[in-house]
């Protein structure tokens, strides 16, 4: 068990074509027994950016559509988190599996998302010899070792009924139903409308409750990740009485245990040596000279550099009230971009003259910079996102 204040290894069960079968029943059981599912998916690419940003939502979905329909979904990754009603509140168990998958049907594979890819770890050779093969659409495959493949476990995902979790995840869901599902619709109102009946218990984007419910400077995956670490293990530390969660991990043992990669999830700490952060890549999880940057990436310095900022910042106001007498209207603004950095700003995803008040009606504002983050989904578009209840999208 851990409380999150300290590293973190995680277990992650390894799943290809030699052993998917052996592990289905594993899978449907901590599918079906799970109080919420998170999902996220490796692609070969999304094709033409432009498209992407374009102002009109529905010529982004024709754009997601066509990357969907002629770009592949390379690995899906799927954690189950089952509530412990037994131990401290907000307990969860976690069983976390990573399926390696091998589109059977011709698909285009961007020499920019193999790069990316590659960078961070992905084996294209083991997909290759080992990759759990699947047909597109709804109408192939339904042969496949009396029905044991990738499109009958996502119809068990279906039939759970449970709240999936994403973090900016419209094109992860597109990718999904046009894999697993059926063939895209034409409309975006169709393909939203289906989302609610197919996922009724919800769909949650992590992307927007760090954007417009918690405030976050940054909202790319690992940033999020470890800024909401850290802050849980702080309290958990103090004694806090709010909300505190803990995550346990299934023992694995016998044969099972040889599928299990344990990948460990370091405690943010204080760095040592490069010290001048890249600021493109403190906004948005990205840099165009990637590895090649002579600014750092470390994504713990960027928070605690972050945080001393947002100190800064409070201090200021808390003199600027003081100078006042009564305070008045001009005490405390609301804006997203109140505590950011002040050399972070004009890097920032939300454009600050643009950014509501109210929370509840705030929408992002694209940003024309990158499309490639590390959110572990390939030169993904950070600014989009699932974000009305309308869409699917209960936050």
């Amino acid at each position: 068990e851990t409380n999150m204040a300290s590293s973190m290894v995680v277990p992650v069960i390894d799943v290809q074509n030699d052993n998917f079968k052996e592990l289905w029943p594993a899978m449907v059981v901590a599918i079906k027994s799970s109080s919420f599912v998170a999902v996220d998916t490796e692609l070969s690419g999304l094709g033409n950016r432009k498209s992407l940003l374009a102002e009109s939502i529905e010529d982004r979905y024709k754009a997601i559509c066509h990357a969907a329909r002629s770009r592949s979904i390379l690995s899906l990754g799927i954690a189950c988190y089952k509530k412990l009603d037994y131990k401290a509140a907000d307990t969860y168990l976690v069983q976390v599996y990573n399926l390696t998958l091998l589109c059977s049907e011709e698909y285009i594979i961007e020499p920019q998302s193999v790069q990316f890819l590659v960078q961070h770890g992905f084996d294209f050779n083991k997909q290759y010899a080992h990759g759990i093969p699947y047909c597109k659409g709804n109408n192939k495959g339904g042969s496949d070792d009396r029905g044991v493949h990738i499109r009958a476990l996502f119809t068990e995902l279906l039939r759970a009924r449970k709240p999936l979790v994403l973090h900016n995840g419209l094109i992860d869901m597109a990718f999904l139903y046009q894999s697993f599902y059926a063939h895209l619709p034409e409309r975006l109102a169709t393909f939203t409308a289906d989302l609610s009946e197919m996922f009724p218990a919800g769909i949650y984007d992590t992307k927007y409750v760090t954007e417009f419910e918690l405030r976050l400077t940054a909202s790319y995956l690992e940033y999020a990740y470890k800024k909401c670490k850290l802050d849980n293990s702080r309290s958990v530390t103090s004694g806090g009485t709010g909300l505190n969660v803990h995550v346990e991990f299934c023992q694995y043992a016998g044969d099972m245990s040889s599928y299990v990669d344990y990948r460990v999830c370091p405690a943010v700490a204080s760095p040592e040596g490069q010290t001048d952060i890249c600021q493109r890549f403190s906004a948005f999880g990205w840099c165009p000279n990637g590895t090649q940057c002579p600014l750092s990436h470390d994504t713990d310095l960027i928070i605690l550099q972050d945080e001393k900022g947002m100190g800064d910042k409070r201090k200021k106001r808390k003199r600027q009230r003081n100078k006042k007498r009564g305070g008045g209207e001009a005490a405390e603004g609301s804006s997203v971009f109140d505590g950011a950095p002040e050399n972070k700003i004009p890097h920032m995803e939300v454009d600050p003259e643009e950014a509501p008040d109210d929370q509840g009606g705030a929408e992002p504002c694209p940003e024309s910079g990158p499309l490639m983050d590390s959110d572990g989904n390939t030169q993904r578009y950070e600014g989009e996102n699932m974000n009305t209840d309308s869409e699917g999208n209960g936050v």
